[in-house]
């Protein structure tokens, strides 16, 4: 297993200096003048997408902080199959129509890949601090983990209340999202696209036994009642909100949003913390087990929208799953580079592996 303190896995091929000089002749062209500083690349959060940080310095000597989205290198073995810069753009402009969940000011999105080496978007930067993925925000040391109870149960309550917004917005504005996948609902459509990137994940590569076995449990546990479908964040946890003291002001990463359940969302905002809190505590640290718990989180959403979550096991299950898919994938990209060697299992790759097994076998939440 790889520890939270190894070195982070490569993202990206693309050369600074490069991306810097394109990104320049690019503004260029709708912002006469304007001139790129302090781009960096933080490295903190997220393993897809680039995401890039710099100034825009106007003619007038205005600082505009921005950052740039920008589809995942090509040559660097890529999470996803496709990346769609423009849906993600299409899905932060009706948020921002529709509800009052806060989103960063969009200022240009670029569909032709010659202009920056790949389709991307700028957007306006938004100041605050983000819970950390690496090293874990579960781990002692951050921000988060060193608040109060009451300050950690504030952030849980307006980001669960931010969830419950999100689901605002009118499905009828969302044709976009509307999956191509087999299936006669949008879960079974949904959970067939999963099983599709599963495919292309091992495809001339060892399958994973475990994931077998977690879609087999899918089908055990289907909803008889799939509910009411809303557009699903897709990457729902607050390592994608920034928060202004423990308050969320902007929501990110809309790269694997939907049309489906609430409990799509819920399932994955709730195991993504258990994926941080297990880990942390196979490595000999108490994290953060009262925080973001199923159960409260469950109870807080419902409060905020009014709807009563269900099948929560399915949800989390299914979440687990397609995390493990994505660490897989990660897995084989590490390989890839000369950063780890295949292991003879392949579930080895899988970080959570112990977490997904409990799940599959009904044992977990009883642990």
């Amino acid at each position: 297993m790889a520890t939270p303190s190894a070195p982070r896995p490569r993202t990206s091929t693309r050369d600074p200096e490069q991306l810097r000089s394109r990104l320049q002749a690019w503004i260029s062209g709708w912002q006469p003048g304007a001139t790129v500083t302090e781009l960096s690349v933080p490295q903190s959060n997220g393993m897809s997408s680039d995401t890039v940080l710099f100034d825009l310095l106007g003619p007038d000597g205005g600082v505009r902080p921005c950052v740039l989205r920008l589809a995942a290198d090509p040559d660097a073995y890529t999470v996803f199959p496709t990346y769609d810069m423009e849906r993600q753009y299409r899905c932060m402009e009706l948020v921002a129509a529709h509800t009052k969940a806060p989103v960063p000011r969009l200022l240009r999105l670029e569909g032709d890949p010659e202009a920056l080496g790949a389709p991307a978007f700028v957007m306006e930067r938004v100041d605050g601090r983000v819970p950390p993925d690496v090293m874990p925000y579960t781990y002692g040391g951050n921000w988060l983990h060193e608040a109060s109870d009451a300050e950690r149960g504030q952030l849980q309550q307006e980001s669960v209340d931010l969830l419950a917004e999100l689901h605002r917005v009118p499905v009828a504005q969302a044709g976009f999202l509307r999956s191509r996948a087999p299936g006669d609902t949008p879960l079974r459509q949904h959970v067939n696209e999963a099983r599709a990137y599963y495919d292309w994940v091992v495809r001339g590569r060892a399958a994973s036994p475990l994931i077998e076995r977690a879609f087999a449990q899918l089908e055990r546990l289907w909803p008889a009642d799939e509910g009411e479908t809303v557009l699903s964040w897709g990457d729902a946890r607050i390592g994608n909100m920034i928060f202004q003291g423990f308050t969320p002001v902007a929501v990110l990463d809309w790269e694997m949003a939907a049309l489906g359940p609430r409990e799509l969302d819920l399932g994955w905002f709730v195991f993504l913390h258990r994926f941080f809190q297990d880990l942390t505590v196979a490595f000999g640290q108490e994290g953060l087990p009262d925080f973001l718990d199923r159960d409260a989180v469950t109870a807080q959403y419902a409060q905020a929208s009014g709807h009563t979550p269900h099948d929560l096991e399915f949800f989390i299950l299914y979440a687990a799953l397609r995390h493990a898919v994505v660490m897989l994938r990660i897995g084989y990209r590490q390989v890839h580079f000369g950063e780890a060697e295949a292991p003879a299992d392949p579930d080895r790759l899988i970080l959570h592996r112990a977490t997904l097994e409990a799940m599959v076998e009904g044992r977990y939440w009883d642990a």
